[in-house]
């Protein structure tokens, strides 16, 4: 299996002299099976020059899975090259939206209103289809398994776990670990902890032994303390995710876009020293814009 990152910045693209080298694209990542099937995680602007490069493979089945619909996550969707050509075809996947009643349909049905973009839908070469998923049903594109999970954001968030040919590969989208609403102390305290200690089990249990983790590692633990309820999760807790689920590899992403560089190389040494692994632990790595990680 191979995965490449095509847009490792969150919120916000960041272009700049501060950011490149790791990169100032939003969410976007590329990942092959063995048998060369393409599943793409996200649209951000990290898939335009990712389609670029998928010209001299046409005819095109490129399959999408949106984890949510902020604009970080699908603003480069119409801008997805083979979407102008005849003869390829878009799948894309995701969650229901209960607050507009609609599948993920509603996300191309938006962005190419005529006040937002030039061209629609039916003047558009290539097919599209749309496939909304259900939390926990697992669906097939090719060799691989296909399985979203319902995690914690402001919106419906799925991460998705990809298995295929005894490979697995686990993308959380923007997740922030639950926590208790209720201070120690309140009545309902407890009770509440029970259900976030059991949807933090069924986390780990979606992410257990997976091959590479690839994490919303957005804040520090100080940064987080004043951002709880933004849907984002912090280095140390994706460290511990990857820990406790056993996984070979995480890869830190979703850097916070006024992060040069520098800082997030900072940020992310003083957070492996935070977490001191015993032997045996995942390696963790920052996610790159064009880096390729194969296994």
């Amino acid at each position: 299996m191979k995965i490449k990152f095509w847009g490792v910045r969150g919120s916000i693209a960041s272009p700049g002299p501060n950011t490149v080298r790791y990169g100032g694209n939003t969410t976007c990542i590329e990942i092959r099976t063995d048998n060369n099937e393409l599943i793409i995680i996200d649209a951000g602007t990290g898939i335009f020059p990712l389609s670029q490069t998928l010209l001299s493979e046409m005819p095109l089945t490129a399959n999408v899975l949106i984890t949510h619909s902020h604009w970080d996550h699908i603003q480069g969707l119409p801008f997805f090259a083979p979407n102008f050509v005849a003869g390829n075809l878009l799948r894309l996947h995701g969650a229901f939206d209960p607050v507009s009643g609609k599948g993920i349909e509603h996300v191309m049905a938006v962005q190419l209103q005529h006040s937002y973009f030039p061209v629609r839908e039916d003047k558009m070469e290539a097919r599209f289809e749309y496939v909304t998923l259900v939390p926990e049903e697992s669906i097939q594109i090719g060799s691989a398994t296909v399985t979203p999970y319902l995690l914690n954001h402001p919106v419906i968030n799925f991460g998705y776990r990809i298995d295929a040919n005894g490979k697995s590969v686990f993308v959380t989208g923007d997740h922030e670990p639950p926590l208790n609403i209720h201070e120690p102390g309140n009545a309902a305290y407890l009770e509440y902890q029970a259900m976030v200690d059991a949807k933090t089990d069924s986390i780990l249990q979606a992410m257990r032994g997976v091959d590479v983790l690839i994490a919303d590692c957005s804040y520090t633990e100080q940064e987080y303390a004043i951002r709880k309820g933004w849907g984002h999760g912090t280095f140390n807790s994706s460290i511990q995710y990857a820990v406790g689920a056993g996984a070979k590899v995480l890869f830190c992403t979703h850097h916070e876009p006024t992060r040069s560089d520098d800082a997030l190389e900072a940020v992310f040494q003083q957070s492996l020293l935070d977490n001191p692994r015993p032997a045996g632990s995942p390696q963790c790595r920052l996610a790159r814009e064009g880096e390729t990680y194969e296994f």
